[in-house]
Parts: C-alpha cells; structure tokens; sequence
C-alpha cells in the first residue's frame, strides 16, 4: 500500500513538473495563412481579398497571404483547400462560382457542402441590367414588354457558360417567362465590348464595371439586382420591385475553411473577418468600387451556400444550362 501511495505521488509529481515546464499552446494564428482565390489577380475579387487580408493581419497580428490560383472554372483552388490540413492556415475565397459549380458539375472532386466549413461573407457586388441606348426599349418594362412580343430576337452577351451573369441572367428570364438569346464570350472584357459597339443588346453586369459607361451615356441601366436600392444609385429600382420578388443577383466574396476545422478557430477567424468589414475606412473604400462589405455569421453563410446550390441546380435542369 506504501509503495502504491509513494508511486501515485510520483506520478503526479511528474505531471505537475511537466505542465511546468511545458510551453503553453500558442494562440491561433502562430505563423502566416493562406489565402486561395481561383481567379487571376487584378478583379473585384482580388481587390476585394488584399484589402481584407491586410486589415486581417492587422487585427490577428499574423500575415495573410493571398495566393491566386486560376484554372478549371475554379476547382483548382477549391480542391487545394478541401483537402489541405484543417487547422485555420489555408482558406478559400470564392464567390457564387462555388455553388454553380455544384449545380453544374456532378463530379466535382470534392463535396462544395459537406468539405468546407464556412467563415463569413466579406463582400457583396450587386449586378445590373443593362442595356445598349441603341436597344428598342428604355426601361425594365420595355424590355420585358418587347421579349415577350419578340421572342429570341433579343440576345444579352455573359463572360461564358456557367459564369453567373450567365445564370443570373437565365434565372431572371425563367422567372419572367421570356426568351432572349445567350451570347457567350470569352471573358468579361469582349463581351462588354460588344455590349457598347452594340453587337448585343443586353447584359447582367457588376455595377462597378458598369457605373462608367453609365455615367457616359454609353449604357442604359434598367434595373439592379440587390435586395435594396443601391446608394451609389438611389433612382435605380431593384429588379424584385418591378416585379420578380426575392429575386436577387450577387456577386459575393466569402472565406471557407476545411472541414473539420476546429469551431474556436472559425469563430476567431467569422469575428476578426465580421470586424474587418464593419471598418468605417474599408466601408468607403469599398463603396468607391461600388462594393457592398458582407456580414453575417458563419451559419447564415452555409445557408446561403445551400439555398443557392438546390436554386442553380433547379434552373440548371429548367432550362438545360451546361459548361460547355
């Protein structure tokens, strides 16, 4: 029994001089994270990824380091992050493109739901119809007007298959029950250069490109797609007033960790991100680019995540969209 007792005291002994000597765990973050975004640099995205990362870095004292990493419609980067280490050190930002992928890609090598966790929406860019001043009609109801007596002779030019201009724009004619010809295009730039030479007619477009060629006369504003009027455009009525409610067309930017992330991590990460955006300073920086700063609450975002992922893929077999 004495040598039970002299053992058991040994023991926690050791134990005590143990966690002693130990060093405690560091605080999360200990060194610098990453930053994935599946498109090039130079984009709303990534301005909208380098401003928040630098004031993250600020705020949890560690760098934040945006590594830009392009190619098959996204997946590239998306996958990298699936299957990293989940430990809070490498993050995705991504937009609406990872729910469309979802809807439009059956065989995607990862699950966009189950292998992600979410952190927080940071940005919002709402989109806008517009329309070239050429075009037989001056507002919304005049376009709609015209669809409906003239069936495909319209036609609205989009950055690509599966792009969301593209989807968008197909989920705003399904819900008004018109027909207007889609125009692919390569990329953003051409297709809103045939916009202004007036080669199409219309386009679902950021109001940030579009704001310029506005402002100039080139392009007609017909609607934007946020749930509220904009403030950078007061008169200009949102598409759900004019009669598609709950319609909405956003461009948002929002930061996914790994599954199985740990919850203190996320929460630190949802908070410094909910403070970043909430900046008087960033708020105004943003809004110069026609930028809405995001919110919300990780929760919240998986939601979103989900409604917009049963939506596209509703309308993906309504109106047989495909990537290619």
């Amino acid at each position: 029994m004495r040598l039970l007792l002299r053992l058991s005291c040994a023991v926690a002994v050791s134990g005590l001089v143990a966690a002693a000597v130990s060093p405690a765990r560091a605080e999360y973050p200990e060194r610098a994270v990453r930053l994935l975004e599946p498109f090039p640099p130079g984009g709303a995205v990534d301005l909208v990824t380098r401003l928040v990362a630098a004031d993250l870095a600020k705020t949890l004292g560690q760098p934040f380091l945006v590594e830009s990493k392009p190619g098959a419609g996204g997946i590239i980067a998306t996958e990298a992050v699936a299957k990293a280490a989940p430990d809070g050190y490498t993050l995705l930002v991504t937009t609406p493109n990872h729910t469309i992928n979802a809807a439009l890609n059956p065989k995607l090598p990862y699950d966009t739901e189950k292998d992600f966790a979410p952190i927080a929406v940071i940005a919002e860019v709402p989109e806008v119809l517009v329309s070239h001043v050429a075009a037989p009609f001056t507002n919304f109801s005049g376009f709609v007007d015209y669809a409906r007596a003239h069936p495909g002779e319209l036609n609205y030019a989009s950055a690509g298959n599966g792009t969301l201009p593209h989807v968008s724009m197909e989920l705003l004619l399904h819900r008004l029950g018109v027909k207007v010809t889609h125009i692919p295009y390569r990329g953003a730039a051409p297709a809103m250069a045939d916009l202004l030479a007036g080669q199409v007619q219309l386009k679902m477009d950021t109001y940030a490109t579009s704001a310029p060629h506005i402002a100039e006369g080139k392009l007609r504003a017909l609607a934007i797609a946020s749930r509220m009027r904009s403030p950078l455009a007061p008169d200009l009525p949102t598409v759900a007033e004019l009669g598609v409610p709950g319609y909405e067309g956003i461009l948002w930017i929002g930061v996914l960790a790994p599954a199985a992330t740990p919850a203190p991590v996320i929460a630190k990460l949802a908070a410094a991100c909910d403070r970043t955006v909430r900046s008087p300073e960033l708020i105004e920086r943003f809004r110069r680019d026609g930028i809405d700063p995001g919110g919300g609450t990780p929760s919240s975002f998986g939601v979103r995540i989900t409604a917009e992922i049963a939506q596209w893929r509703t309308l993906v077999q309504s109106v047989k969209i495909n990537a290619e």
